[in-house]
């Protein structure tokens, strides 16, 4: 095993065969175990994405979270979702040599074929911070015509069978590269990477807040991690939103 795929030592590593949700887990072991530590839930009956929606973990599917103390100012902590997401990228590529059917989705989706395969969804809990990870790894959900981009799976868009250990095992050191990356140079080298993965950067898309809708140029993600249109009133800079293509 190589050093960029061994697991990241000081991190510790829980399987739990069925869980109701992996970050509801690690919020209540928060206090009792040695961080940084994963945890992986085999069967998750109660999972959520965004803004509390309910999230699909069908048998045979990832759902992952990463506890952790993060260092830094508290206001930085968002921005490790562009680290997860350079995280799961690393991950996708390793586990089926196809680096170029993947893109990231601001704010926090990976894309493959253009289709939705996995997301992020980061919670405070007091002092610490969970990372929960959802891949369709064997099933995607039944389509949802307001979603803002369609659902697949790993094995039906790229034909590669992966288990969700195997995925934790790629994605555990590949996202220790890109937080050690963060901690000593910032988010500057993150958000590079970012872009340089992008989907649809440099062309229209459409984000829908709460209260209003911006139609404009995806031209790039800012220091803070906000997205940046250039619309016809004029750049714009967006802190949370839907992103449709």
């Amino acid at each position: 095993m190589s050093a960029e795929t061994r697991w990241p030592a000081g991190v510790g590593r829980h399987v739990l065969a069925e869980v109701d949700s992996t970050n509801a887990e690690a919020a209540r072991r928060a206090d009792s175990i040695d961080l940084p530590a994963w945890f992986l839930g085999l069967r998750q009956t109660g999972g959520r994405g965004r803004r509390g929606r309910p999230w699909a973990d069908p048998e045979g599917n990832f759902a992952a979270t990463l506890l952790m103390a993060p260092e830094g100012p508290a206001e930085q902590a968002a921005l490790r979702s562009f680290v997860a997401a350079l995280a799961l990228f690393d991950a996708f590529a390793a586990v089926t040599g196809r680096p170029g059917a993947f893109a990231l989705k601001w704010p926090n989706d990976v894309l493959v074929n253009g289709g939705k395969v996995a997301g992020i969804l980061l919670e405070g809990i007091r002092d610490r911070l969970a990372i929960g990870v959802g891949v369709n790894l064997l099933n995607a959900p039944p389509a949802d015509p307001d979603a803002a981009a369609p659902p697949t799976s790993l094995l039906s868009a790229t034909g590669t069978r992966v288990t969700p250990e195997e995925l934790l095992d790629a994605l555990a050191p590949a996202f220790a590269r890109w937080e050690a990356v963060f901690v000593a140079e910032g988010f500057a080298p993150v958000r590079a990477a970012w872009l340089d993965r992008a989907a649809r950067l440099g062309r229209t898309i459409t984000a829908r807040t709460v209260r209003e809708t911006h139609e404009g140029l995806f031209e790039t993600v800012d220091a803070h991690g906000a997205l940046v249109l250039r619309t016809a009133r004029g750049r714009v800079a967006i802190s949370a939103a839907e992103v449709y293509f």
